[in-house]
């Protein structure tokens, strides 16, 4: 397990190092705070990282077309389809754009939606939330802190303790298996 939150932790690097070479070229510091991992999967404090800015012809490159679609053209996979609605592996998932930690599995529930749920992020600061007032109704968007991408909607009819439902799409997110027992 170590071993892979030491590879998510580099991955991380290379990314915050890479946006902060893009930003400095091009004269443009947007910083967000965030909570990002240890080498030991734990959370650390709050901390400001350059925000994930990219052209749509670089997120082409890095996402399929059903997670550009989704993730950058705030999409709806359709219910029961995506990879992780029935998903019960222990882990974490993080944005498929940049591999931000989002929720632990350990929040995830059955809502009974068709879409993976969860009644809380890993860290408030890692998810951004935004009204949605798209097809003639009042939602409330989810997305990463760190690169903007959609990740689904928020609802007040979860479960206890928070009473929320992030209710997301598969093709938003990575999912990284940890060691625990079931």
């Amino acid at each position: 397990m170590n071993g892979l939150f030491l590879t998510l932790s580099a991955i991380c690097a290379a990314l915050f190092l890479n946006c902060a070479q893009t930003q400095a070229a091009t004269g443009t510091t947007n910083l967000v705070t965030v909570r990002l991992l240890d080498g030991k999967g734990e959370l650390l404090p709050p901390t400001q990282v350059p925000k994930v800015v990219k052209t749509d012809a670089e997120w082409k490159k890095q996402l399929t077309p059903d997670q550009f679609k989704i993730a950058r053209g705030r999409g709806t996979e359709a219910a029961f389809c995506g990879v992780f609605y029935d998903h019960k592996k222990p882990g974490l998932y993080s944005c498929v754009c940049c591999d931000l930690p989002l929720f632990s599995a350990s929040a995830k529930f059955d809502s009974g939606t068709g879409w993976p749920s969860f009644f809380q992020p890993v860290s408030k600061e890692n998810v951004v939330s935004k009204s949605d007032l798209s097809y003639g109704m009042r939602r409330v968007e989810v997305l990463c802190a760190r690169c903007d991408g959609h990740l689904g909607h928020v609802f007040e009819d979860g479960p206890k303790p928070t009473g929320l439902r992030y209710c997301l799409n598969s093709a938003s997110l990575n999912f990284t298996p940890n060691n625990e027992k079931k």
